[in-house]
Formats: C-alpha cells, structure tokens, sequence
C-alpha cells in the first residue's frame, strides 16, 4: 500500500503526466455530458421501450459501446463507431490496393492524406447509420416517443445532429491521443463499457439478492470467475512464443559487437482485438439493413445466446484471425531483416528458410490464439444460458467489450510507467517492465 501511495505521488509531480491526465479527464467528462442530452422531437419520458428493445446481441453491444448513448436517443447515439468502421475499411484499402498503399509510403504527407479521406468516409458512413437510427426510432415499439408536433423536422435534424455527433466525439478522441494520455478512440470506447457496469452489477445483485442466501453465494462465484475471466484474457493479449535469435561478433573499430543472444517474441494473438471487430461488423449488417429492428432472418444476429450466433461468430473470428494475421505478418520481412543484422536462428539457414520457419510457428501458436479469442467473444452468451445471469452483466465477462478494456487499460498503464521510467522513478510493477498490447488500427 505504501509503494502505491509513493507511485501516485510520483505520477503527480510530473506536470507533464498531471497536465495529460488531466486534459483527458476533461474531455471524457464532456463526452459522457453529451450522451444524456436527447435528438430533439423526442420525449425522453417515454424511451422505456427504447432501452428494452436495445438490451440484446448487437443492439446491446453497439449500446455497451456508446455508454448507453444508443438507448437514450442521445446526439452521440452512434458515438465513435462510425469512424472505427471507416478506419479499418480504409486499414483494409492500404494493405489490399497498391496505390493506397504507396500514398501511405510517404510518411506525413500519405498518412495525413489517409486521414482525411478516413474522416470524408466517416461522414458518409454515419448519415448511412443515422437513416437506419431513425427507421428504428420510427418503429412501432418505439415511435410513441417521438413529438408528433416535430415530425416535420425530426428526419433532416437527427441525420444532421447525429453526424456532428460523431465528428464532434472523433475530434475528442483525436484531441486525446494529441495532448492527452492514451488512444483517444479507445479511451471513449472504454469509458462507454465502464460507465454501464454499476447499474450492470447493481441489478445482477438485486436479482440474485431476492432469491436469498443461496443467490449471494451464486454472486460471489460470478465475482471470482470474472476475475479469473480477466486475468485468462491479460495471458491472451500479453502471451508470446520466445524464438532463440543469435547476432554474430562484429568488430568495428576497436571494439566488439553483436555476439549477443536474444529472442524475437511472436504473439499468440497478433491480430488482438481485431478479428471480433470484423466478426461483429459483419453480423451487424443484417441489424442495420432491418433498420436496427432484428425482424426476420436478421432475428439470429441479435440475440447472442443463440447457437446460430455462436456458430457464424466463432467461424468468423476464426477466420478474420487467420486473415488479418497474414496481412499484417511478414515472415519474410523479418528473416530479411534479422539477415541485415546478422542474427539467426539457431539451426536454420538465414533467408528464405528462416522465413519458413517463422511462418511455420506463426501458424501453429495462431490457431489455439484464434480458437481462445472465439471462445472470449461467445463467452457472454454461454454464460448467460448457463448461470441465467441478466444479459448487461453477462457482457462484462469476455467479448469486445472486457477484451477492449484490458487492452486500454495495459497500454495506459505502459504510457504512463514509460512517464514514470523516463524521470528515473520506480515503474509501476516491481517485478519488471509492464507490456502494452497489440498496438492495432486507429479506432481500436
């Protein structure tokens, strides 16, 4: 306790850390604002069926995402994932389309140029999502909260107000990254997750409360398999396979280099959250053409204790983890790379087969990575059908949501024990340097 004390003292007699921590304080203060205040032309007295009916599968995680936001009506509904979806299709174009591939070769000018079209897209993207928003607002199980005397308006002004919306929470979430601590995007993303969890364990403790002494015992079990939950999900995202790297002896000048013996780490989960993003963005399309109303087939894709759902998500990651892996995984890079240094693998030739045999441990650690990141995203739903845990709480124990918050809280935590390091004070583990995660695409 006392080394904790220390630790915070330190953290807050850096101006520069205190300023960050700070500023990006602030900023998600105002976001979090923000999501309480309703689209105008609606009552928000009358939303009850609205927060209902956006309790489930995708509904619910798209609503998890934006801090309830979604279910509120609020003017940040679609909050930032209009702009993650631009930014992974436009991650998608550079690495599929030479031509955009070459303008990201060249360094500033190609990223900022990327950038701008990414935020031309995002505009786009939203007004598409906020036509689909208001079908949803206009449906029968939720049109009685719309003020009919506004109705002439109401379409122009929530396609309008909703794009600004977003634009406004993306221009938070670059100001973040910019002067604050951490990756904006994902610090919004988290604070949205975060900020539904107490009402989420406040009614899974009600419920199980009212069924007497039997239910505290059941809520205690949830409690430590949550924890077991979270510590199995950091050895996923932390995990890596330590390949032996030998650099032959150099002289130059009069003294002696290279000779060292080291390890190239490949991690069992090199596409982190990725491969469930692209999973949901695929499932949440059907939702989306209903216009969020999951009728008809799209009904499968809504309801993530569904075995359907189950089965089409683990396929889908399983093979996005496959694909985005190979994408960005260069085994050939790196042999060439290790040849350039003098390193190589003890027992394989440099080149072309150190390339092989990179590629050959790739493959094997990504399958069980795969299969385990599968297991996370469908974790919720199995949980709920087996314990009969209440849907919001049952979020909270794997998919995007817990594997977006351990990978936001590692990486802050690095930053800010890189702060610590940096002014010669004590990290913030004492049995060695803390690892961030998987750094991955704008957004996540």
């Amino acid at each position: 306790m006392k080394k904790f004390v220390t630790t915070l003292k330190n953290i807050w007699s850096i101006q520069e850390l205190r300023d960050k921590i700070i500023y990006t304080i602030i900023l998600l203060f105002i976001y979090r604002v923000g999501s309480y205040i309703v689209l105008p032309g609606i009552d928000p007295n009358k939303l009850a069926n609205l927060h209902n009916s956006a309790q489930g599968g995708m509904l619910g995680l798209l609503d998890a995402f934006v801090g309830g936001a979604f279910s509120k009506a609020s003017i940040f509904a679609l909050g930032i994932m209009p702009y993650i979806s631009a930014s992974i299709f436009m991650q998608l174009m550079t690495i599929l389309v030479p031509q955009m591939a070459k303008i990201q070769k060249e360094g500033e000018s190609g990223r900022k140029k990327i950038n701008q079209w990414t935020r031309y897209l995002t505009v786009i993207v939203t007004a598409f999502q906020a036509a689909a928003y208001i079908g949803y607002l206009k449906s029968p199980a939720n049109h009685e909260a719309l003020i009919e005397a506004y109705s002439g308006f109401f379409w122009i002004s929530t396609v309008v107000i909703l794009t600004v919306g977003t634009l406004f929470v993306m221009w938070l979430g670059e100001k973040i990254t910019d002067k604050g601590l951490g990756n904006g995007t994902s610090l919004i993303i988290m604070i949205g997750i975060l900020a539904r969890f107490p009402q989420a364990f406040g009614q899974e403790w009600a419920t199980r409360i009212a069924r007497g002494p039997g239910g505290i015992l059941i809520m205690l079990v949830e409690i430590v398999f949550l924890i077991a939950v979270i510590m199995g999900l950091i050895m996923l995202v932390q995990g890596t396979r330590k390949v032996p790297v030998n650099y032959a002896k150099q002289i130059v000048g009069n003294r002696q280099v290279g000779g060292a013996r080291n390890f190239l780490p490949l991690k069992v989960n090199a596409a982190g959250v990725m491969p469930i993003i692209f999973a949901q963005a695929i499932l949440f399309l059907p939702t989306v053409f209903t216009g969020f109303t999951g009728e008809g087939w799209a009904r499968y894709f809504t309801d993530h204790t569904n075995i359907i759902y189950m089965i089409v998500y683990s396929v889908c990651v399983i093979a996005f983890t496959f694909l985005y892996t190979a994408l960005i995984f260069n085994p050939k890079q790196m042999a060439d790379e290790l040849k350039r240094n003098n390193g190589f693998i003890p027992g394989v030739k440099p080149g072309q087969p150190t390339a092989d045999y990179i590629g050959t441990i790739m493959d094997r650690i990504t399958l069980p990575g795969a299969v385990l990141l599968a297991l996370v995203g469908i974790l919720p739903g199995l949980i709920q059908l087996i314990s009969g845990m209440s849907q919001n709480f049952s979020t909270f124990f794997g998919g995007t949501s817990l594997l977006i918050m351990v990978g936001v809280i590692l990486d802050t935590l690095q930053q800010i024990e890189t702060q610590l390091l940096m002014r010669q004070y004590d990290g913030l583990m004492s049995s060695g340097r803390l690892q961030g995660r998987q750094a991955v695409p704008s957004g996540m």
